[in-house]
């Protein structure tokens, strides 16, 4: 915690009509100006002298509004293509598994790429640790750059818990960003460069850079590597469900908060809000019947479920303006995140403060100050601590049937 070091000025009583005042300086040598502080000091200077005290002409006003519309759509375009009526569409991935010729585990030598603050990648983290893939699948951990570019650097963070994952340099190849590594496969590349992406050191080529595709192949296309192979979150007969909950959750929660964040029109904004809280109102009520989206049992369903919700609260409610309702107001929700990030190997892939970095200091156009909220205290990580008692849900309901 840093302690400001500017001047100190304290007042003692004394027996005379005017107090002394005596000035403490709490460092021997001058604070240097910032050259924020210094740019701030002649926008200051320059606004008095042109207009005084009160407001910026309505010329200059308008004319700042109109400036700054043009480049927010011009920056929104790169960042989120919409379509005609100012809906953001997520582009397609290029690079994808089939789910029925998974690579061979034996001729691979794959490696992980992710960024904390992403959802789609850390769905990736938490199937790689139930799994317990390990030492099957090494991670890179790349940072968000200031352009909204991912990049390895050495953040010299203090590692405390040997399972945490913290942003680093790139393990498998030495890049300094994830562009470098996607060029630097067979025949190059120049679309656009995600997390998570699996990559094969072996014959220097990306895998795949679907999430889900990537999560099927985790849970079952590397058993024989795998710590817990026993562990099916997709089982045979549960497929049908978990395709159902997938075709509601993707389009109108997972990627719902972004076209929130991203819409370009109030029109667009508002189909999007409406459809993502009338299904998070649906999900609720079902939670109260079910522990999991398919019933007692966990599934990729509900690990893509849980990578929206954990950033809900802290980043989707304020950021991109899913203000209706916050997630600690769905009690059978807020318990069911609670319940997933208490399952052992889950909280250690969970990093809030990285999350809400990512969001707040990159996404320039939805913050251009780069300030941060504090977190609530329903999306700080000890609350979700709190005992669920979700475990007794489903057998609860049966005994009322039973009744």
């Amino acid at each position: 915690m840093s302690v400001c070091c500017a001047s100190a000025q304290l007042t003692f009583p004394s027996h005379t009509t005017t107090p002394r005042r005596f000035s403490v300086r709490m460092s021997n040598q001058p604070r240097k100006p910032t050259t924020t502080t210094t740019t701030t000091s002649i926008f200051t200077s320059a606004t008095k002298l042109l207009w005084g005290p009160s407001l910026p002409p309505g010329l200059l006003i308008s004319t700042a509004r109109t400036a700054w519309s043009t480049v927010w759509h011009l920056m929104m375009t790169q960042l989120a293509p919409s379509d005609s009526s100012g809906s953001y569409t997520r582009p397609t991935s290029q690079f994808r598994l089939n789910p029925t010729q998974f690579p061979s585990a034996a001729s691979s030598e794959l490696h992980l790429y992710v960024g904390l603050p992403c959802p789609w990648a850390h769905r990736t983290l938490i199937v790689r640790a139930l799994k317990g893939l390990d030492d099957a699948v090494s991670v890179s951990v790349a940072s968000p750059g200031q352009d909204g570019s991912w990049e390895f650097k050495d953040n010299n963070i203090p590692i405390r818990d040997k399972d945490k994952l913290v942003p680093g340099l790139d393990k498998a190849n030495r890049c300094r960003n994830l562009k470098e590594v996607y060029k630097s496969r067979t025949g190059g590349y120049e679309g656009r460069c995600t997390v998570p992406m699996l990559w094969d050191s072996r014959k220097k080529d990306v895998v795949c850079n679907e999430s889900y595709d990537i999560i099927e192949f985790f849970n079952s296309g590397l058993n024989e590597l795998a710590k817990n192979p026993s562990l099916d979150l997709t089982p045979p007969e549960l497929k049908g469900k978990i395709e159902t909950w997938n075709q509601i959750v993707y389009p109108k929660v997972n990627n719902g908060v972004y076209r929130c964040g991203f819409a370009q029109s109030q029109e667009a904004y508002d189909r999007a809000v409406n459809e993502v809280f009338s299904t998070l109102d649906e999900i609720e009520d079902h939670l109260g019947s079910n522990r999991y989206l398919c019933g007692e049992r966990l599934t990729l369903a509900d690990v893509c479920l849980f990578t929206t919700l954990i950033r809900f609260d802290p980043v989707y409610y304020i950021l991109f303006k899913c203000t209706k309702k916050k997630l600690v107001e769905y009690p059978n929700l807020y318990g069911y995140l609670r319940d997933i990030y208490q399952i052992p190997g889950v909280a250690a892939t969970c990093d809030i403060p990285a999350i809400m970095d990512g969001y707040y200091k990159t996404l320039f156009p939805l913050n251009a100050s780069g300030i941060q909220p504090a977190i609530s205290l329903s999306g700080d990580q000890d609350s979700l601590l709190i005992p669920h008692n979700r475990d007794s849900v489903g057998i609860a309901v049966e005994a009322q049937h039973a009744v």
